[in-house]
């Protein structure tokens, strides 16, 4: 109990709870053909869009880490859910929702709330633009009202179809659709908190009903009645080979499932001014579609629009997502029967609003513009989404970002050779004063800069090694700018070391960062180093390595890279003069 109300009802009273009815009663009336919507354009019967609305819906919002999450089936999960159908059947759907639901929980459990946030924003806008134009396009038929058209997986087959079928157009659909797209578009500019998709629903079914009954194709006439009951519990049949099969589609409902309700628990946070619990999120997620599943629902997730509609009505706690739940299965008790006279056509605009609105064709059009790698990223997610499927659009986006990361800092990494400048008060190092007139050859001082890692770690390697050919004594490596090192960038700089310290020269470490130095902790490579060669500043590592000299060398030298040659210089004379 105390992990469900654990600050979330605090300080709550009366007015609240009034405020959480008004908005869940709001929100619960928004989801009602939002979920059979979502339900049918997945290939399944309306009611298990409800039942989903209803069991995720009050789950998510006991155990969630947002207090205004509302969760449900979304538009999002439209094109993976109906290709699993297409592919597995039914059942299936519900054995790799529920695995989907013990993904989510082991990511919450073992705190990867954090990691989803880190999936390149081209790579998201790219296929959820694609997931839109799929739901767009999916709902034309209906819109149209054609009829006799198999179903297929695929984009390019799907609009065969409709080519083949053109002829079947029903002029009684288009015109229920566009009395139920007028009334979604028109009431929220009069009527700002009366649902939209409700009121197209209601006329359009009215006007279908009354002036030409018969005439389009109904939820009744296509699925059957709605129940007006909960389904009893069912245990899906879950085997060892269906969880072979079914783990992909399920990773991939777990991903994206992640993905929308952590957005849309962000959009709530900016709403509310309120701090969601990403871990807690996806282990409430989790634990929903476990469950969701054994009453025949759906996958479900945070559902951004519903969610956003909650704030705005004025929610105080998650008991606003409760009440909208109960409210939805309290029209499924008392109306369902009335919803089998919906027209499919009067579901369509819905999910085309929805997908208009799902879209991001403002950013998508902006990342393009920018005429980048990332744009690259996100046409290519993009048109896999549509054309492949989403798992493959997912994978081969998160490859080209990481490609794209990885020369972005190759690109920054900057190894250069640098000398002290006269001209500057501080006598700080500078690359512009190393020459042939000008170079030390018993010292070599570099400054790093970037990531030191896997994409440029060899890179490094072969810069540094090249200075070998004047085999100098002495060896300062400047990383003050080097905030990162991984393994691969420690073996290149180890490497460099020993075979640096094999031809009798020493390694010199300033400035060095935090993790960069407990990496060279982890693998003892600073003990080979030496810990004394380890310096805060360059300038006390400077005159350290000045100490390392071979002074005898000096005599003669006329390259005076450093102020302190003139002295050095002096001293063998006298030396050699004695």
């Amino acid at each position: 109990m105390k992990f469900i109300f654990n600050g979330r009802f605090q300080g709550y009273n009366r007015k609240h709870f009034q405020n959480d009815l008004v908005s869940g009663l709001i929100v619960g009336i928004v989801a009602i053909p939002l979920g059979m919507a979502f339900a049918i354009a997945s290939g399944v019967k309306p009611e298990y869009g409800l039942y989903t609305t209803i069991v995720a819906g009050i789950i998510i919002s006991l155990l969630g880490g947002s207090k205004f999450q509302i969760g449900g089936p979304t538009g999002a999960f439209i094109p993976i859910l109906f290709a699993i159908v297409m592919q597995y059947g039914y059942e299936d759907l519900l054995i790799a929702g529920f695995l989907a639901g013990v993904i989510l929980l082991f990511m919450g459990l073992f705190k990867f709330g954090g990691v989803i946030k880190y999936i390149p924003r081209p790579v998201t806008i790219g296929f959820t633009t694609g997931i839109a134009v799929t739901i767009f396009t999916g709902q034309i038929a209906n819109f149209l009202g054609l009829s006799n058209l198999q179903k297929h997986q695929d984009f390019l087959s799907n609009m065969k179809e409709l080519g083949l079928h053109i002829s079947t157009i029903n002029i009684y659909s288009i015109l229920t659709a566009v009395i139920c797209l007028v009334f979604i578009l028109l009431t929220p500019k009069f009527f700002p908190k009366v649902p939209g998709s409700l009121v197209g629903i209601l006329v359009s079914t009215i006007a279908a009903t009354i002036f030409y009954p018969d005439k389009v194709a109904t939820i009744g006439s296509t699925y059957g009645s709605i129940p007006n009951s909960m389904p009893n519990i069912h245990f899906p049949a879950l085997s060892i080979e269906h969880i072979q099969s079914l783990i992909k589609p399920a990773f991939v409902i777990a991903m994206l499932g992640g993905i929308e309700s952590l957005l849309s628990a962000v959009v709530a946070d900016g709403m509310s001014g309120t701090r969601h619990n990403s871990n807690r999120e996806l282990i409430g997620q989790g634990i929903a579609n476990m469950i969701t599943p054994l009453f025949g629902g759906i996958p479900a997730t945070g559902a951004i629009a519903r969610t956003a509609t909650n704030i705005k009505s004025g929610a105080k706690s998650p008991l606003s997502g409760i009440i909208h739940g109960l409210i939805v299965l309290l029209v499924l008790f008392l109306f369902a029967p009335f919803a089998s006279n919906i027209p499919l056509a009067s579901m369509a605009p819905i999910l085309m609003v929805v997908a208009w609105n799902m879209s991001e064709r403002k950013v998508f059009a902006h990342v393009l513009k920018t005429r980048t790698a990332e744009s690259i990223v996100l046409l290519i997610t993009f048109i896999l989404t549509i054309f492949t499927d989403l798992t493959t659009a997912v994978e081969v986006g998160l490859v080209l970002s990481g490609i794209v990361f990885v020369v972005h800092m190759s690109n920054l990494l900057i190894t250069k050779k640098v000398l002290p400048d006269p001209a500057d008060k501080n006598k700080k190092v500078s690359a512009h004063i190393v020459n042939e007139q000008n170079n030390c050859p018993q010292m070599s001082i570099y400054t790093v800069e970037g990531a030191l890692f896997f994409g440029v770690a060899t890179m490094f390697e072969k810069s540094i090694m090249d200075e070998m050919k004047y085999k100098p004594k002495l060896l300062i490596l400047k990383m003050g700018n080097v905030s990162y090192l991984d393994s691969t960038g420690e073996s290149n700089l180890s490497s460099v070391i020993k075979h640096f310290r094999m031809h009798g020269g020493m390694i010199i470490i300033s400035e060095i960062q935090d993790q960069p130095r407990r990496m060279l902790r982890k693998t003892k490579l600073d003990e080979y180093i030496g810990m004394e060669h380890f310096f805060k500043n360059t300038g006390d590592a400077l005159s350290f390595a000045l100490t390392k000299l071979d002074h005898a060398q000096c005599i003669g030298c006329k390259q005076f890279a450093f102020h302190e040659c003139d002295d050095l210089s002096s001293e063998n004379i006298q030396q050699l003069a004695d």
